[in-house]
C-alpha cells in the first residue's frame, strides 16, 4: 500500500470488503491469501484512522437549560454511560 495513492474512506472499504469477500471463499492460495490477509489489516487500520480523524470533527448540538450547546462527538453518551447504535 505504500507506493499507492492514500484513498479515501469509501475506497479503502471497498477494497476491503472485496479481500474479505475472496478470503471467504476461500479458493485463494495460502501465500495470496497472507498477501490478502495483510493488505486487509492496513486497510483497517487506514478506516480506523479515517473514522478517528472525522470523529474529532463531529460536534453534536445538545440542549441544555433551554439553550442549545455545541459538544465533541461522544460526550453525551460517554456522560450517561450509554451507547447509541
Amino acid at each position: 500500500m505504500a507506493n499507492e495513492p492514500e484513498l479515501n474512506f469509501e475506497e479503502a472499504m471497498a477494497a476491503l470488503e472485496d479481500i474479505v469477500g475472496q478470503l471467504e471463499h476461500g479458493d485463494v492460495p495460502l501465500e495470496q491469501a497472507i498477501d490478502l490477509f495483510q493488505r486487509g489489516m492496513k486497510l483497517s487500520q487506514l478506516c480506523g484512522l479515517k473514522l478517528e480523524q472525522v470523529e474529532r470533527k463531529i460536534e453534536m448540538i445538545v440542549e441544555e437549560d433551554g439553550e442549545l450547546r455545541k459538544k465533541p462527538f461522544g460526550t453525551a453518551d460517554e456522560e450517561s454511560g450509554e451507547i447509541n447504535e
